[in-house]
């Protein structure tokens, strides 16, 4: 009884504080994923109250958490949308993962992690945060711009990706052959091509074999679905999420949009546990020491993001300021770049691959919002010093700098 009462007071401290962490942000209108992170390292090993009782009760909510998120985000696009995406956009995505998770893969191989962690912080600064940047657009009021599509389309594609690069990392973290790490990937690419066809082709059906008029009914089938799959798919080395991720994709219609309003709060509570327990497996005397990488991994993908929601913005032919504002936008790493983290962080490959992390995302979820508010201003000003000073016009300045933001905001 004693231990069961200490676990209820620490877990509900924990808690409320995360509750009022949130209402913090909110106020002040940022991502409160940084003060998650730093509430776990607040609460983790060297922090400055370690949790005792109800340390694997955050480990179980975490594991659901990241369910969660991945089933949400699938509930935001169809199976149709998503082969769309692929057929007009994919090389926006080439461009993005060879710009992106090239500078993640080099800092690992000089810092002599070895080929595994190197293609794990390949991933770690290649994905933008979905979540945060949906929150910076509606913020911005920018849902209705002309660039947002493009920006969009990004995002699809490599949520689309994380469902064949999951399985990978999975199969490398865990040492497995190559040709059972080949078995993984070969699973993985089937299940997804499967479930897109299923899901085009049969969507109606399964969305009517899930639907309820019921409230109470509809979320737990949806909620019981999802854990299964979840867990088959971690069975199978394919990743717990990605079964999520395509437990979303395969729902569609007004089931989606019932099971995204029920299970909002439930993805924002444990979510949030979540980016707790991934603080809470990190020393915080261990980030002073990658400190510098991750500010210079920072500055160099910030860079590389921009550019390419400049180049993807320009191919779909938005003006020069349309561009700009499309690349700040998508400078915010958060989930998964602390998913594939936490993933390395579980198996033990490198130490000081977490703390980086860390505060790579702590960096960059915090200069995400200035970058999409600033970064098509500033261009702006130096574009008009350059042409006064009788600078090279450089390529697409030529075209009207005031060209039409929006298509009709939502």
């Amino acid at each position: 009884m004693q231990s069961s009462a200490v676990f209820l007071i620490e877990f509900g401290c924990l808690i409320l504080g995360l509750g009022l962490l949130g209402r913090f942000a909110g106020r002040f209108r940022f991502s409160p994923i940084p003060l998650y992170l730093l509430a776990g390292l607040a609460f983790g090993e060297g922090g400055l109250l370690p949790l005792g009782a109800s340390e694997d009760f955050v480990a179980v909510g975490a594991e659901i958490g990241v369910i969660l998120l991945l089933l949400m985000l699938g509930l935001e696009y169809t199976a149709t949308d998503l082969v769309s995406h692929l057929r007009t956009h994919y090389p926006a995505g080439l461009v993005d993962a060879v710009l992106n998770a090239l500078p993640g893969a080099v800092l690992a191989v000089l810092l002599g992690w070895g080929p595994v962690a190197a293609v794990v912080l390949a991933g770690v600064t290649w994905v933008s945060s979905s979540g945060v940047i949906a929150k910076i657009l509606g913020d911005l009021g920018r849902l209705g711009n002309r660039e947002t599509p493009a920006v969009l389309s990004i995002l699809v594609l490599e949520d689309l990706s994380m469902a064949v690069y999951l399985p990978i990392v999975t199969a490398l973290l865990a040492g497995v052959s190559l040709a059972a790490g080949g078995v993984t990937l070969a699973i993985a690419v089937g299940v997804l091509t499967l479930v897109l066809v299923l899901a085009v082709r049969f969507g109606r059906l399964v969305s009517r074999f899930v639907s309820s008029d019921d409230p109470e009914k509809l979320l737990l089938v949806v909620l019981g679905v999802t854990l299964v799959v979840a867990g088959v798919a971690q069975q199978l080395q394919v990743s717990a999420a990605v079964g999520a991720f395509l437990v979303g994709i395969a729902l569609s219609g007004e089931v989606a949009e019932g099971a995204t309003s029920l299970l909002a709060p439930l993805r924002d509570l444990f979510a949030a546990v979540f980016f707790v327990f991934f603080g809470l497996h990190t020393d915080p005397a261990s980030i002073p020491p990658v400190l510098l990488p991750a500010l210079a991994l920072a500055a160099v993908t910030t860079a590389t993001k921009i550019a390419t929601g400049y180049w993807a913005a320009r191919r779909a032919g938005i003006g020069p300021r349309g561009r700009w504002r499309a690349g700040g936008t998508l400078v915010a790493r958060g989930e998964f770049s602390i998913v594939i983290a936490g993933l390395a962080v579980t198996s033990g490959i490198e130490p000081s691959l977490g703390p980086l992390a860390t505060a790579y995302v702590l960096i960059l979820v915090l200069l995400g919002p200035l970058t999409a508010r600033w970064t098509e201003p500033l261009a702006t000003r130096l574009t008009g010093r350059s042409r006064r000073r009788g600078a090279p016009v450089p390529p697409g300045a030529h075209e009207a700098l005031d060209d039409q933001d929006t298509v009709g905001r939502t």
